[in-house]
């Protein structure tokens, strides 16, 4: 080892030929896994050309070269070089090891992670990882010796270097460009994998969105919504917002193994074709409270207006968001009152980082044994099935599912060991939510309160498919696993604004996130010139008084506010 560090140290070179080795790893190593699938696009083409396939990656290293000598000159070289390939190196774990795309969605999501989150993915396997593809080759150019030539004789060579190379990309682009276009028109994909300069993109467009447009004005959807009930009962609805759970992995779905064998006797409803606005928590917990629909939603204009949570609260309900997600309501519940779980490891249920979801049954039964407002919203977001460190998401004593993948680098666990660790976080989540039904129920035996509860999940879960683990994959081609989310929804028996068995019969109906919106103000009896009938899958099965007393002109009234 001190023979390898010494020959560094004393291995002097210049600034553009360490420019060009570096670009040879970024673009022929830490590249691998774009090269690969542009590789196999390529060579599954009925009559594809080999000199084509062989200009790939002569394209991609002159590319590299050119954006990085535009930036990497004299003593920026090491610092730029370094940063470059330490982030290429984890882009590169990601990729290879999850099927992670470090698109726009990926970097919102990896900048509104907290640090108990990211933890969750450090391991062994992680870590030697880095250490071999960045750290050790960070390591080679911060040792290697650079001799500087005067300032302009550099700056002419460089120039020449980044003009010869961009010569090469377009001698490239102009012979095959009828092969790149339809390369890339059929697999959409593959510019989501070039490293890291994908990512450097959405960063930038991140950056530019968030910090320096200007803020939207408000818009109010509705300035007097009114609750509308016949009943003289005081009515409670608990929404439990799920946490990375697939709708497949579901028995009240179809799944063959008993995930749901708490609330099937309980007598749920399940719809079973949900899809999420997007596949990650960042765009779906806001987009399915949010008018907007999937179609249309942004961040921006989403946090500049009343989402569903606001509209409820501002018609006289009360509403309590309790979180056991880190507090990460995504901004959906900025406006109303907020209880986030300790994680002191006081609690038998947490750990100090994270608590399992059955800590949020005691501030749910606090809240439900001091109900006020004749009508009430309790949302229960869960950690639910968040990986990869699915097996610290139930106890050991709840695991029904064996052998388990008690580690975080799951694609080192056998796919029965996985499959099962994840299974044993829907079967928790089952068990939970049949426990806020025994709450919600005993309210009808003791007060004579009427309630409902309705589950959804943010996004679904890759767990190994296609040799893609996790989520976040851009949604247009992100598969099945990551948009089929799970619905249930109970109602104890002493309520009449809908027909259960109605419900049921619609329970395989296509719906998505985009009609939560309106199905919440329909569950809370809200009358609003922002809801839309149309968009409500519950209205058919909603009784005649209930229906004449939400329904309202379809017409969307907005006031601005500054």
């Amino acid at each position: 080892m001190k023979k390898i560090i010494s020959y560094f140290e004393n291995l002097t070179i210049t600034t553009n030929q360490l420019l060009f080795f570096t670009c040879c790893y970024i673009a022929l190593v830490l590249n691998l896994p774009f090269l690969s699938k542009a590789s196999t696009a390529i060579t599954a083409l009925d009559n594809y050309n080999v000199l084509f396939l062989i200009s790939l990656p002569i394209f991609l290293l002159s590319l590299s070269v050119v954006f990085q000598g535009i930036f990497s000159f004299r003593w920026l070289t090491k610092p730029l070089l370094i940063t470059t390939v330490i982030i290429s190196s984890l882009i590169f774990y990601g990729t290879i090891t999850y099927g992670i795309v470090f698109d726009y969605g990926m970097v919102q999501n990896t900048l509104e992670t907290d640090s108990a989150e990211a933890l969750s993915y450090v391991n062994l396997h992680a870590s030697l990882f880095f250490l071999i593809f960045g750290v050790l080759p960070s390591f080679i150019i911060y040792k290697v010796k650079l001799t500087y030539k005067p300032f302009f004789r550099e700056l002419l060579t460089r120039l020449k270097i980044i003009t010869f190379s961009f010569a090469v990309v377009l001698l490239i682009a102009s012979v095959f460009y009828s092969n790149y276009a339809a390369v890339g028109r059929n697999n959409k994909d593959l510019l989501g994998y070039v490293t890291p300069y994908k990512m450097a993109d959405a960063s930038y467009k991140f950056v530019r969105n968030h910090y320096f447009y200007p803020p939207m004005k408000f818009q109010v959807l509705d300035t007097a919504p009114t609750i509308v009930r016949d009943s003289s009962r005081k009515h409670v609805t608990v929404m439990v917002l799920g946490e990375t759970a697939r709708a497949q992995s579901f028995s009240l779905n179809g799944y063959t193994k008993p995930t749901n064998q708490y609330t099937e006797t309980q007598g749920v409803i399940s719809f079973s074709n949900m899809s999420s606005c997007g596949t990650a928590t960042a765009v779906s917990v806001p987009c399915m409270f949010s008018r907007l629909n999937k179609d249309n939603y942004s961040k921006r204009k989403s946090t500049a207006q009343q989402n569903a949570v606001d509209l409820i609260h501002l018609a006289g309900a009360d509403i309590l968001w309790i979180s056991n997600n880190n507090g990460s309501c995504k901004g959906v519940c900025t406006r109303v009152k907020t209880l986030q779980v300790d994680t002191d490891k006081s609690n038998p249920l947490c750990d100090g980082e994270y608590c399992f979801d059955e800590a949020l049954l005691a501030p749910l039964k606090k809240k439900l044994n001091s109900l006020t407002n004749e009508n009430t919203l309790i949302v229960l977001h869960m950690i639910g099935s968040h990986g990869p460190t699915y097996f610290k998401r139930y106890p050991s004593s709840k695991s029904v599912f064996t052998p388990d993948c008690q580690r975080s680098d799951i694609q080192n666990c056998s796919q029965e060991q996985l499959i099962n660790t994840y299974d044993n976080t829907i079967a928790y989540t089952d068990l939970v939510l049949s426990k806020v039904i025994n709450q919600l129920s005993e309210l009808d035996k003791k007060d004579n309160i009427e309630s409902s509860l309705l589950y959804i999940s943010d996004h679904g879960e890759s767990l190994g498919e296609s040799g893609v683990y996790l989520h976040g994959l851009p949604y247009a081609f992100a598969p099945e696993e990551q948009t089929h989310v799970p619905m249930i929804f109970w109602a104890d028996p002493i309520q009449n604004d809908f027909n259960t068995k109605c419900l049921s019969d619609l329970s395989k109906a296509p719906i998505s996130h985009d009609n939560v919106f309106d199905t919440l103000l329909s569950i809370m009896s809200v009358k609003s010139t922002a809801y839309d009938i149309e968009n409500d899958p519950f209205i058919d099965c909603k009784s005649e008084h209930a229906i004449a007393r939400t329904t309202t002109s379809q017409k969307l009234d907005m006031e601005i506010i500054d």
